[in-house]
C-alpha cells in the first residue's frame, strides 16, 4: 500500500509552509511528483491542481480532491516596537500557538523567522502572564532581527499582508504515529499521491475517467468552488474527526455522513460504507458537527454533482494533530475501492 513512500512523501510536503493563499511551492512539489508519475496535470486560474487519469470507460468523470493549503496567520500591521499584531488564516486554535515558532514570508520573497507570543510573555513581568486570554489580538510575533522600532521592522521589507507560517513540527514515530500540525489535509494529499503511486506502478486503470485535484483555499472556503464540468461526482478526501460522540479513531478511515453543510448523497455515501464492508477495512460513519469540506464548497458554487467525503482519522483537529499510518492505510485502500472496482453510476 506504499506504506513507506507515503509517510515520506508525508514528512516532506508537510515541512512545506503553505498557509492558505500562499500554496505555490506545495503545490509544485506535488505537481513534480505526480509528473515524473507520467500523469498530465494543469493549473486553474486560482492555482488549484488537477491530475488527469484515463480511465476503462469515459461515461462519466469522477473527481477526488484533497487541499494543500493549511491554517495560518498575516502581518495585520506593524506595532511601535517592530513586533507584528496578527490575523488568523482559517481557524487555528489561537491559544495552541503560543511560544511557536514561524516564519514570515514577505512580498519580495524574504522570509524570516519568529516566535509567537503572547502579549503577557514573561512570568516574572507581568501578572496576567499565565491568566492572560490566548486570542488572535493578544498574540504578536517577535521576530529574529534586530529590531527596536516600527521603522526597522519595515526596512526588512516586512509590511501588512505579509503571510506568517506556523512551524509544523513534524514527527514519524516508530510506533506508526504521524504527529504534525496540518495533517488537515496533507496527510490526505499524500494519501492520494500514494493511491496514483499504487495505479502508477501496479499498471491499474480506473473504472472511469478520474480527475484528481488539490485545492488551495480550503480553509478559507471555496477551494472547489468551481470545478472541471465533466465531473459528475465528487470524493472529498480528508481529515476524520475524532471526539465526544464520534465512532472514528486514528486507525480507520472516516465516511462523513453530515457535516455542517448538511447531508452528503446518500446514494454514493452507502456504496462507499458497502465498498468498506466488502474489502473489510476499517472503517467509522460519524457526523462532523463544526465542519465543511471542498464538497460544500463545490455544491455551494452550483456545480452539479454527488458529494462524499472520507478521510483517515485524525485526533486535536486545528492544533497538534496527530493520526496513525494505518488510518491513512484504510483510507487509501477505500479510495483504491472506489476507483477500481465501482460499478454503479
Amino acid at each position: 500500500m506504499q506504506k513507506e513512500y507515503v509517510l515520506q512523501f508525508a514528512k516532506e510536503l508537510l515541512s512545506i509552509d503553505s498557509p492558505t493563499g500562499y500554496t505555490q511551492q506545495a503545490i509544485s512539489f506535488v505537481e513534480q511528483e505526480v509528473q515524473s508519475m507520467g500523469y498530465r496535470t494543469k493549473r486553474t486560474n486560482k492555482g488549484n491542481l488537477l491530475i488527469y487519469v484515463e480511465g476503462k470507460s469515459h461515461d462519466k468523470t469522477v473527481g477526488l480532491c484533497a487541499h494543500c493549503d493549511t491554517l495560518g496567520l498575516m502581518v495585520r500591521s506593524i506595532k511601535a516596537d517592530g513586533k507584528l499584531a496578527l490575523t488568523n488564516l482559517g481557524g487555528p486554535l489561537i491559544p495552541t500557538l503560543d511560544g511557536e515558532y514561524c516564519r514570515i514570508y514577505t512580498r519580495d520573497g524574504k522570509a524570516y523567522s519568529g516566535t509567537i507570543l503572547s502579549t503577557s510573555p514573561a512570568a516574572h513581568v507581568y501578572k496576567d502572564a499565565s491568566s492572560k486570554q490566548r486570542t488572535i489580538d493578544n498574540m504578536e510575533v517577535r521576530i529574529d532581527e534586530v529590531v527596536k522600532s516600527k521603522e526597522d521592522t519595515q526596512k526588512l521589507g516586512i509590511q501588512n499582508g505579509d503571510f506568517v507560517a506556523i512551524d509544523p513540527k513534524v514527527q514519524i514515530t516508530d510506533s506508526g504515529f504521524i504527529k504534525s500540525r496540518f495533517l488537515d489535509d496533507k496527510i490526505s494529499v499524500s494519501a492520494l499521491v500514494g493511491v496514483l503511486k499504487e495505479l502508477y506502478e501496479q499498471k491499474l486503470t480506473p473504472a472511469y475517467d478520474t480527475i484528481i485535484m488539490m485545492s488551495t483555499y480550503e480553509e478559507v472556503g471555496h477551494g472547489m468552488a468551481y470545478i472541471p464540468k465533466e465531473i459528475s461526482e465528487l470524493l472529498a478526501v480528508d481529515m476524520g474527526c475524532i471526539g465526544e460522540d464520534l465512532a472514528c479513531s486514528e486507525y480507520d478511515v472516516s465516511i462523513c455522513a453530515k457535516d455542517s453543510s448538511g447531508p452528503y448523497d446518500y446514494e454514493f455515501t452507502t456504496r462507499l460504507i458497502e465498498l468498506a464492508k466488502k474489502a473489510e477495512l476499517s472503517y467509522a460513519v460519524d457526523i462532523y458537527p463544526m465542519y465543511g469540506s471542498d464538497v460544500s464548497a463545490a455544491r455551494n458554487g452550483g456545480n452539479d454533482i454527488k458529494g462524499a467525503l472520507i478521510g483517515p482519522g485524525v485526533h486535536a483537529s486545528h492544533g497538534m494533530e496527530r493520526t496513525h499510518i494505518d488510518g491513512v492505510c484504510q483510507t487509501m485502500k477505500l479510495i483504491l475501492a472506489y476507483l477500481i472496482n465501482e460499478t454503479k453510476s
